[in-house]
């Protein structure tokens, strides 16, 4: 049986989607309402929609702030359908994509500074509410309403499934290497963790052309690492004898791990004045002593995503050095079993729901 949600929008319009309405994080067919397209907005036609570790541990309230029903997805690529009268950098036919946001008060100094992902009035694709309070619903669902701001031009000749990914994985590790200068000449980047994050930073790292070492708590995959995704070098970090021959050798770490795992033994890779940068979010506190950071004057930092302005500029990076991620297409109804595989890691490396193809009504 299909459950029906009816929200307070004045004009809206019924979308059917994917929604997950406990903690069990079970997702089962759900229609709700979306608003009409208002003058600075475009709709969507979903065509894909990958699935991120945050569809997890939203659907499931690992992080204790789940809103249900809760319909997931931000990493959504479709076809807009309809644009509205102040839109001109959209068109109908147009391949857009949407990520992680879909308003911010556009008014702050971050917004000022094209990072609305660090506004405080930040709005999600999904499980937020937005300026006219209504929840948000994400991209498990047939199409999307956002403002034109919060889309972004797909580059021509990328293929769409593995595209969708870009929209959060992709901007996740490009806004940090562009940050903190990853980017320049002779670096070594180290990259922890080779799932979803960790696979699209080796291959933009690479096309950045900088020196990349993978560290991984598997060895099943060196041979992909090096061979498949272009790295440099591999590190298994449970082992103590070659984590310690490779100390004080990395200028940066982007830390991709999503479950709980110690610091201290990756402070030890870097070298003086050396980062790691999280962009995982484990649902569990991370902790380190103050000596491996004093001793190297060495520093942990994070980052969350990126501004759109950025995003739509690592969007047409990828198009120029054809940057895409590793995904294993599936249909709606499989959506359950992916989200059990993904939190055993059973995905190389990224599930993408074939929206388009696959979500119906019956």
């Amino acid at each position: 049986m299909v459950e029906s949600r009816e929200e307070e929008h004045p004009q809206s319009q019924k979308v059917f989607g994917w929604a997950a309405r406990d903690s069990s994080g079970v997702l089962s067919p759900f229609i709700f309402s979306r608003r009409t397209n208002l003058a600075d907005d475009v709709t969507l036609k979903i065509l894909y929609c990958g699935i991120c570790h945050s569809d997890l541990h939203a659907t499931r309230n690992e992080w204790g702030n789940t809103i249900y029903p809760i319909v997931p997805g931000h990493e959504i690529i479709g076809t807009v359908t309809e644009v509205g009268a102040n839109v001109t950098d959209l068109k109908v036919g147009d391949i857009a994509g949407v990520g992680c946001l879909v308003g911010a008060c556009h008014t702050c100094e971050s917004c000022e500074d094209d990072l609305e992902n660090y506004c405080p009035r930040l709005v999600f694709a999904y499980n937020s509410i937005d300026h006219d309070g209504n929840v948000t619903y994400g991209g498990y669902s047939d199409r999307i309403v956002v403002p034109s701001r919060y889309a972004v031009r797909v580059p021509q000749g990328l293929p769409l499934a593995a595209a969708a990914p870009l929209l959060c994985a992709g901007i996740t590790v490009y806004s940090p290497m562009k940050f903190h200068r990853m980017t320049e000449p002779g670096r070594h980047i180290g990259v922890v963790g080779l799932g979803g994050l960790g696979h699209v930073a080796v291959k933009m790292a690479k096309a950045f052309g900088v020196r990349v070492t993978v560290v991984s708590t598997s060895p099943a995959k060196e041979k992909e690492a090096i061979q498949g995704l272009g790295a440099d070098a591999f590190l298994v970090s449970r082992d103590a004898e070659k984590m310690k021959a490779a100390a004080k050798t990395m200028d940066y770490i982007i830390d991709t791990v999503s479950a709980a795992h110690p610091l201290e033994p990756l402070m030890a890779l870097l070298k003086r004045d050396g980062k790691l940068i999280m962009v995982g979010a484990p649902d569990k506190p991370l902790s380190i002593h103050a000596f491996p950071l004093i001793f190297g004057r060495k520093a942990i930092a994070g980052s969350m995503i990126g501004g759109m302005k950025e995003t739509q500029e690592m969007m047409d990076f990828c198009g120029k050095h054809n940057i895409t991620a590793d995904v294993e297409v599936i249909n709606m109804d499989y959506v359950n079993t992916a989200m059990d595989r993904m939190a055993k890691a059973d995905v190389k490396y990224r599930f993408v729901i074939d929206v388009a193809n696959s979500l119906s009504k019956q």
